[in-house]
């Protein structure tokens, strides 16, 4: 017997993550960003000084995922790396010049984007969609730690 999906939202949401993904893929091709690191550079530019754990908790993505991410953004120039002095097995992440250069486009384009998604929607109706994005993020967030939890008792 087949089950029945509840309802389209989640395939509304990963439709309209990876348009957007796929829009910023090619625009910030010309500066030298690849797939998803726009992201990973918005975050370090508004978080000066963050750890790689803080990093991936903020974006809900592996520690594996954003280690290589910034070892490739740090070979194109975006990202600066600097040892902890209390902790010496811990680095923080820093924007560069270049990162700084650009971060006003990313955010450009980036609130681009909202505009053309809540192109038609008042303001009441973007309150809305935030909200409620928000806590779905925030109930599925309790099974992302869950899982990852789990997953870092069984690696051990």
């Amino acid at each position: 017997m087949i089950s029945k999906l509840k309802n389209e939202i989640l395939r509304e949401v990963g439709m309209l993550g990876r348009c957007i993904q796929s829009i910023s893929d090619i625009k910030f091709r010309e500066i030298q960003l690849q797939r998803g690191q726009f992201t990973f550079v918005t975050r370090i530019c508004e978080n000066p000084g963050i750890h790689l754990v803080e990093l991936s908790d903020l974006l809900k993505v592996d520690k594996a995922t954003t280690t290589k991410a910034i070892q490739k953004l740090i070979e194109e120039g975006y990202v600066l790396k600097e040892r902890s002095k209390q902790d010496k097995r811990m680095w923080h992440l820093f924007p560069s010049a270049k990162a700084q250069q650009h971060y006003p486009y990313i955010i450009k384009e980036e609130n681009w984007n909202i505009d053309s998604c809540c192109k038609g929607l008042s303001y009441e109706e973007k309150v809305l969609v935030y909200q409620l994005l928000k806590r779905m993020r925030e109930n599925i967030e309790q099974d992302w730690e869950y899982i990852k939890e789990s997953k870092k008792r069984k690696v051990k």
